[in-house]
């Protein structure tokens, strides 16, 4: 019994030594890292500067796979079914974590089970905005406006369960408003929907947004969080114009299949918080619109079990849900 009981503590410290070698050679190929959204959106400009940032880190190319979906469905999905070995990452946000398992009857995974945190990224708001056409100029002139005219306006966002979508299905349930949503594969897409014509409104991603509000080509009303944006320091939040409690936040946090050894999520762990307290990246997410940050694995997970209980309860009072 002892001689089998010594076999089995070999076994575990060789395991134990093996992944803690494998984790100092890796990476040893590019890592692929996979955005569920069209390209254009927050997500992208927040992916492609860590993934800027993890190269010249790491020395390996970190690869950028878009993959739109309906919900993002089919990007978490390819992640889950991945290898567990450190070459593929996923960037997640409340819509793909923590409001579709509640928003979807009939996922075919559950992306709190079957991934694995590694750390928050970054933080940032939707701004909600009109084009120059729309003869509102805050918030509260916007609320008259769709009572005036309701389900005249139209606004731009993703397909339903969208984090722009649930975003303005809010704000019309704590208003008494009425709007016609236009969908989209993703922020990037609804915003040239916007462009085109196609819709009046949008509430999208500070870092696709501030540009064009910049330029003229779209008029800030406000932003979702419950803090003032740095890059709009002159655009009050939503609830400070007029809307108390109202306060939707957008997270962009990084994930691997559970299996993935921890020494490899330890490892990217670090090198996400390297990338995002690095003051150059900092500055440049700052000035449109977002904020950098880093969390342990463990910080993350903690989110995300607060996260999921919010957004079950908004689904489940709104009814929605998508089959």
């Amino acid at each position: 019994m002892r001689s089998g009981l010594a076999a089995l503590c070999v076994a575990l410290a060789c395991s134990v030594a093996g992944a803690a070698a494998f984790a100092q050679d890796y990476p040893s190929r590019p890592i692929r890292f996979i955005l569920p959204f069209a390209p254009g959106g927050g997500t992208d400009v927040v992916a492609r500067l860590l993934a800027r940032k993890m190269y010249e880190s790491l020395g390996q190319q970190v690869v950028i796979d878009n993959r739109p979906s309906a919900g993002g469905i089919i990007g978490m999905q390819m992640a889950v079914q991945a290898a567990p070995d450190g070459y593929t990452m996923v960037m997640g946000l409340p819509v793909t974590i923590t409001v579709s398992p509640a928003l979807y009857g009939n996922l075919p995974y559950d992306p709190l089970r079957d991934l694995a945190p590694v750390g928050l990224a970054g933080t940032s708001a939707y701004v909600l905005s009109v084009v120059p056409a729309l003869p509102v100029g805050s918030v509260a002139d916007f609320i008259a406006y769709l009572r005036q005219h309701p389900d005249r306006v139209r606004y731009a966002a993703g397909t339903p369960g969208a984090g722009n979508h649930l975003a303005a299905e809010l704000f019309k349930s704590m208003t008494g408003t009425r709007m016609t949503h236009v969908p989209y594969k993703g922020g990037g897409p609804a915003l040239i929907g916007v462009f085109t014509g196609e819709a009046q409104v949008i509430f999208g991603s500070a870092l696709t947004t501030v540009p064009h509000v910049r330029s003229g080509k779209l008029r800030a009303l406000g932003v979702t969080s419950t803090t003032r944006a740095s890059a709009l320091p002159d655009i009050p939040t939503i609830a400070e114009a007029g809307v108390p409690g109202y306060e939707v936040d957008v997270w962009f946090g990084v994930f691997v299949p559970v299996k993935t050894p921890r020494a490899i999520v330890a490892k990217l762990n670090g090198e996400i918080a390297r990338a995002m307290t690095d003051p150059a990246a900092k500055a440049t997410l700052a000035a449109q619109g977002a904020e950098a940050r880093a969390t342990t694995p463990e910080g993350l997970a903690k989110m995300l079990r607060v996260e999921a209980a919010k957004w079950a309860r908004v689904v489940r009072e709104s009814g929605a849900k998508v089959q």
